[in-house]
Order: C-alpha cells, then structure tokens, then sequence
C-alpha cells in the first residue's frame, strides 16, 4: 500500500492503516484519562498526522513508579520459569501479529518494510533467548568460600526494583522493548518512556506482552518530551537503561550519579568499515549498501566511515556508488523499497548541512548528495562522500544519515590507526576473504563490537554475546549475561562452619598468624582452590 499527501492537504489521521489500532493504544499511556495536553504524531514519510498520545507530566512518572513497583514486587515472587514462559508467549505473538507492528514502524518511523522487519527478528529473538537463558544467568551460584572447606559462599541475584528506560526513536519495537525483555524476566517492574515521535511501537509491545501474561501494570510507559520527563524518571527509578547521544549520555549519567544509582548507555558512533584488499567485491558491495543504508543510515550501529585499501579502490568505489545510485526510495507499505526516509525536517537539515558543508569544502559526491522533496518531506538520497577532510563536518562528527564517506589507504596498518582515531568505538567491520586474518585484526580494533564481512546484524543478531560501546558510545552492555545480570543486585550469603576466621579463644595470636600463613601456602597449591 502507497501513503500519498497532497501538497495542500493531508489526510486524517483515521484514514489512515490501523488508525483504530493506534487510537486504542494511545489509550495505554499512563495518564491518558486526565491528560491536559496531547502530542501529535506524525508520519515522516508524507506529514500526515497519525494521532496524539498524552504529553506526560511528572505526576505521571510518579503514578507510573508507584505502580510498576507495587505490581513489580508481586511479580518477582513469581518463579522465573513462570516469567520466561510469558517471554516466550510473547515471543509467538509477535511473530503472528508482525504485520500490525510492521505497520506501525513504517508509519511512524518512516523505514521501509524489510528494515522494520529487522526489528520484528529482533523482538523474537531477545525473547527467546532471555527465555531460554535467562534462568541460568540469573541461578544461585556457589562461590569458593574465604577457607574452604571451612566456608562455603553462595551469590544470589535479586530485582533491583523498577528500571527506567528511556528510548530513541530509530528502532522503538527493538529498543523499546527489547531492553525490558531481561529487566522484567529479573523480576524487575519497567517504566518505559519512548520517543514523543514514535509511541506506538513501544505501546504495541507492552500490550502484547500483557497478553502474554505479564500482569498488568509491571511494565508502563509515558509518552512524552524526553527534556521533560527524563529528570523526573531518573529521579525516580532504581536503574537506567538509556540509548541515545553522546551529550545527553553525560547527562544521564551524571544525574543517575547524583543518585548513586547505576546506568547503562548506548551512545553514539562514527563506525568504521575496512575494506582489504582481498575482500570478495560484490558481497563487500551488497554489503556495504545494508552497513551504510538500512533504516536511511539512522542506526547506532551503521557505517559512516569506509576505509579501502589501494589495491581495490579503483574497483571497489565505483562498482558501490553505482549500486548506491541503483537503490530505490520509497515510503510504500511493503517491500518494495530499498530506503526509507528520515525521521523529521529536523534530522534532514542536519543531513543536508553535513554534505553541504562537505562539498563546499571540496569534497566529492560520488552518488546521491540532495533532498528529494518529490517523494516527502524528509527523504534524501543515499550519499557517497569522497575526499572529506578533518575541516568538514562530515569527518568526525556523527551524521545518522544516509552518508557514507570513504577513504584510500595504503594497507592494514593505516586502516587500522585511521579507524581508531575516533573518539567513538561501537561497531566496526572488516571485509577480506580470509576470515582468520580478519579475526586478529578485529581484536586491534577499538570497538565494542566488529563484525566480520557482515555490517552490523551479525553482532547484533548474536544476543548471547555482549553488545556495547567503547570510549565515547557508551558504557555497560545489553544482550548476552551481561544484559540481564545487570538489573540484578548481587547478594553474597556465606556460611561458616568449625575453624573461625579469628583469633580462637585462648590461642596466641602470633601462633595464629603462623598457622594460617601455612594454612594459605598449601591452599595455593591445592588441586581445585582458586
């Protein structure tokens, strides 16, 4: 189905696909019955208007807290079999029910139907896993007590009580559920507060989780302005879990420190993708229009740096931009486009000033560079720089756009140092024919996460292991154990039995010092003690 706007007017927001379906989900926002201002909701592929949601308040973060921690401590005392069994409901309605959410991310965010699709595969996979895994990574463990055999330890994990996460627009089905997924398998309530510009998904989700059997009010979500509701939501809540800008990172993180409560952020990129000259030409092709193009290149985790060594330049860089020049734009709900638009005029001007300011500057546009108002409001075309120098912006700065500029080096080694030089370290990859080269390379890379001739989903997609950034893209991680234990606190439970770990009555302390220094030379040399 093609969404069309007249310049003139633009459609109701009831004319709309699964205009009942988001009426009735505005309706699930905290403070909807008592809402005094509403926030509109628009379609950044034409402009049309969507619906509105309630512009929350503070007094509905506090409602919402309240709530989510009553029905959260409930929640915790259910087994966590019982919880990974909702997850995993879940889990089969969402893939059942991905057309109405495949809808929602089109209309609300803009993407093409294959790039929400992604997300869909995302959902499902999280709850999976964290359904399958989850127990395990959050079982009592036994630890090596102080004198074994004379002590024995035990490490519990427990809730930390209500989370709060605060969501980008980009991937609100990912991010805006897929965070929670563990929180809430932790026996954690969660507040959730989505981007004002895209509320629906993130409503869909928790909607579709009470159906699954989370009871109600475990998991809210405010929709609102994030410089109005983030303060009061971190103020609030036991835990934070933030994706966003490196700025308002800081932010977070220093007003969750004020607090003593700890937070975990995903923060921006300037990812790098290597390009050696062994790579194989038309799989690095193909996949470096996915690293570089999906979601218009508003994706963390993206390619906005392509560094390619001199043996394959003059090959490679033309064979891509011509691809790039092939791909199709569109804002049909289906699959047929290749790029979608952006999410607003705001993120367009910011697009369209980084490539100015390039060109004005001498560099060279090898494919796209242009708005392209004929097919919406905020569509711009698939961007290949070349020749773009530290004096643009475009060089350093992140674009989250369709923009991708691309450098000639001599080999590995100026690859490698040129790709580092960044402040940020969240996604890189490298390309070549011999995986096992590429492997060691990897490991010299400053980046969270490096992918190996794939751009971003195979580090993404493998959710048992760690998924975050290095230097200025974040701190903590998501996915794997690290993305559940961390909204547990850690109890250590140790017991005691027949030698003291003090002086004993009656014995000299001297004697007692030369006993247990022997005691800790056969320990160090004991089969099995650590």
């Amino acid at each position: 189905m093609t969404i069309t706007v007249t310049t003139d007017t633009a459609p109701a927001a009831d004319t709309l696909p699964r205009a009942d379906l988001r009426a009735r989900l505005a309706r699930r926002a905290v403070g909807h019955e008592a809402a005094s201002a509403w926030i509109d909701v628009y379609a950044p592929a034409t402009g049309a208007p969507l619906g509105r949601v309630p512009r929350g308040t503070e007094a509905d973060i506090e409602a919402a807290v309240q709530a989510a921690r009553t029905a959260g401590a409930a929640w915790a005392r259910v087994p966590v079999q019982e919880r990974a069994e909702v997850l995993l409901r879940f889990h089969d309605l969402v893939l059942d029910r991905q057309d109405e959410v495949l809808d929602l991310l089109q209309l609300e965010n803009g993407k093409v139907r294959v790039h929400a699709f992604e997300e869909v595969l995302d959902a499902a996979a999280t709850a999976r896993y964290y359904a399958h895994a989850g127990p395990e990574h959050l079982k009592v463990r036994r630890r090596q007590g102080a004198m074994p055999p004379f002590t024995q330890a035990w490490e519990h994990r427990h809730p930390r009580g209500v989370v709060g996460f605060i969501v980008p627009w980009n991937y609100p089905l990912s991010l805006g559920i897929g965070d929670a997924l563990p929180a809430l398998l932790a026996g954690n309530g969660a507040v959730i507060k989505p981007d004002q510009q895209t509320p629906y998904s993130t409503l869909w989700a928790v909607d579709l989780l009470e159906e699954a059997g989370l009871p109600g009010g475990v998991a809210q979500v405010v929709t609102g302005a994030g410089s109005e509701l983030g303060v009061p939501l971190i103020d609030r809540v036991d835990y934070v879990m933030f994706t966003g800008s490196t700025a308002v990172g800081r932010t977070v993180a220093a007003r969750a420190g004020e607090r003593l409560i700890e937070c975990s952020m995903e923060l921006g990129g300037k990812n790098a993708m290597l390009v050696l000259d062994d790579a194989p030409l038309k799989r690095t092709v193909d996949g470096a229009l996915r690293a570089c193009f999906s979601n218009a290149g508003q994706l963390c985790i993206s390619m906005e740096r392509m560094y390619v060594v001199d043996a394959i330049y003059d090959t490679f860089v033309p064979r891509f931009a011509e691809a790039t020049r092939n791909l199709k734009l569109g804002g049909d709900l289906g699959y047929g486009a290749d790029v979608g638009c952006l999410i607003s005029p705001r993120q367009l001007a910011t697009v369209s000033e980084h490539v100015d300011d390039a060109r004005g500057k001498g560099a060279t546009v090898l494919a796209g560079g242009r708005a392209r108002p004929d097919l919406g409001p905020s569509f711009y075309e698939p961007t290949v720089l070349q020749g773009v120098t530290p004096a643009m912006t475009a060089y350093a700065t992140e674009t989250f756009g369709p923009v991708v500029s691309i450098y000639r080096v001599s080999g590995v080694e100026e690859a490698i140092a040129r790709a580092n030089e960044s402040d940020y370290g969240l996604n890189f990859s490298v390309w070549s024919a011999d995986t096992k080269r590429a492997h060691h390379l990897a490991t010299r890379l400053q980046a969270g996460t490096v992918g190996i001739n794939e751009g971003y989903a195979s580090g993404w997609g493998s959710v048992d292991a760690p998924m975050g950034g290095f230097k200025d893209s974040g701190t903590g991680r998501r996915h794997g154990e690290h993305g559940i234990v961390k909204y547990t606190e850690p109890q250590t439970v140790s017991v005691q039995r027949g030698v003291p770990l003090s002086v004993p009555p009656g014995l000299p302390a001297g004697v007692y010092a030369r006993v247990m220094t022997a005691g800790l030379k056969l320990l160090k040399r004991a089969p099995g003690i650590r």
